[in-house]
């Protein structure tokens, strides 16, 4: 098993959401993180019901966190960003043009992997350099060896084993209808300790 089968994922998650490129990562959260890294932001608006580990990240990269009530549906956008946290999305054609939009292949998901996400970008650039930074700063099919490493990395890379699951479940996942979520499926974080404490 190779990362032939990650390249070969990737392109299949681009063509369904009609993105020019995907970049696959070990997880959601740190798609996210990786985005917020590249663009060095400073701050994050988050809405009030969102997965937990999204306000952690305020913490873990140093940044300010700010909240908002929202009734979002499908995504959302970190704040004044292009960052789209689209981990309960599937949608055929569903890239939004402009936005580095990430997904989950989380076990509760459309597309259920036991784990692993997805960067949709169409910025090449930013691409490879999100790439390089999910894969330990190195680009994969080049031993790290041979490589003049530029860019910090942070060991978020998908396993070819996930992503030849992830070609194997796909069909199916293309012909489901996806579980519509609701904003309610997540509590108001505001109101957790974690969050009163500082």
């Amino acid at each position: 098993m190779s990362f032939e089968a990650v390249k070969r994922f990737e392109n299949e998650i681009a063509k369904y959401f009609n993105a020019d490129y995907a970049v696959s990562v070990d997880c959601c959260t740190h798609a996210i993180e990786l985005c917020l890294r590249r663009e060095k932001v400073k701050s994050i608006t988050i809405p009030t019901r969102t997965y937990i580990s999204i306000p952690f990240l305020a913490k873990k990269l140093g940044i300010e966190l700010k909240w908002k009530e929202e009734d979002w549906e499908d995504y959302y956008y970190l704040g004044d960003t292009n960052i789209v946290d689209a981990a309960v999305l599937w949608k055929k054609d569903g890239y939004v043009p402009g936005t580095f939009m990430c997904l989950s292949f989380q076990y509760r998901k459309h597309l259920s992997l036991g784990r692993g996400g997805m960067i949709l970008t169409d910025n090449k650039e930013a691409a490879i350099e999100l790439k390089k930074m999910s894969y330990d700063g190195r680009l994969p099919d080049i031993p790290w060896r041979n490589q003049n490493i530029s860019t910090y990395g942070y060991h978020y890379y998908m396993t070819p084993e996930t992503a030849e699951l992830g070609l194997k479940k796909m069909p199916n996942a293309i012909l489901t209808k996806p579980k519509k979520w609701k904003v309610t499926d997540w509590p108001d974080l505001t109101k957790m300790e974690v969050f009163n404490n500082e």
